[in-house]
């Protein structure tokens, strides 16, 4: 087991996320067998889940455009639309099967309102709407965050960001995540530099 400080952050292994799924990042489905092997180093795991009601705002059909061309603007900037994807209860909102994380303490739930998409696992896109998260972690005395999951451009990328922001030490264990396009994973990664995200790989975790 690593340090009592130190956390797992799963970020958002869901099946309309795998290859197939609605919003299917290629290679997804890799990433769960690494995870399970991280878990078994790890005291404290924390999952997400994307969790978007019906004719959520992220959704290219609420609007009658099409996904991945288009946005909107939304009252906190301009809305990348996707199709529709992990619809609280539906099959592609579950988890990844293959994850086997029993003793996970935390299943956070984001991007629920309506109006306020969330790729962060810490804050919805407005930037001010917390998660609950950083309190969780901060009460127990987490400070040292490890994120694997999906996706390197988005929601993984993003909580990583948001994680230094907010006063965490983050790495990325780059192997078990993938992402959706390289230009936008070669720009999440410029931001992470930038902002002191670490990264790791599955390896230099075996044996502790």
């Amino acid at each position: 087991m690593l340090n009592t400080t130190d956390a797992l952050l799963v970020i958002d292994v869901q099946q309309d996320f795998l290859p197939g799924g609605r919003l299917g990042v290629e290679r997804g489905n890799e990433v769960a067998p690494l995870i399970n092997q991280l878990g078994q180093v790890f005291q404290n795991v924390v999952l997400t889940q994307d969790w978007h009601p019906p004719m959520h705002i992220s959704f290219a059909s609420t609007h009658g455009l099409q996904p991945f061309a288009d946005t909107v603007q939304a009252a906190y900037g301009t809305q990348s639309l996707w199709p529709d994807h992990t619809i609280q209860g539906s099959q592609g909102a579950s988890l990844d099967p293959l994850l086997d994380l029993p003793h996970a303490g935390l299943i956070v739930r984001k991007g629920f309102r309506q109006d306020i998409d969330s790729y962060s696992a810490f804050r919805e896109n407005d930037h001010r709407t917390g998660t609950g998260l950083a309190g969780y972690l901060r009460e127990r005395g987490l400070h040292r965050l490890y994120l694997c999951g999906l996706a390197w451009d988005y929601c993984v990328g993003f909580s990583a960001l948001d994680g230094i922001e907010l006063g965490f030490e983050v790495t990325v264990v780059e192997d078990a995540v993938r992402g959706i396009a390289p230009q936008s994973m070669d720009a999440m990664s410029a931001r992470w530099q930038t902002a002191g995200v670490r990264r790791a790989r599955t390896g230099q975790f075996q044996g502790r």
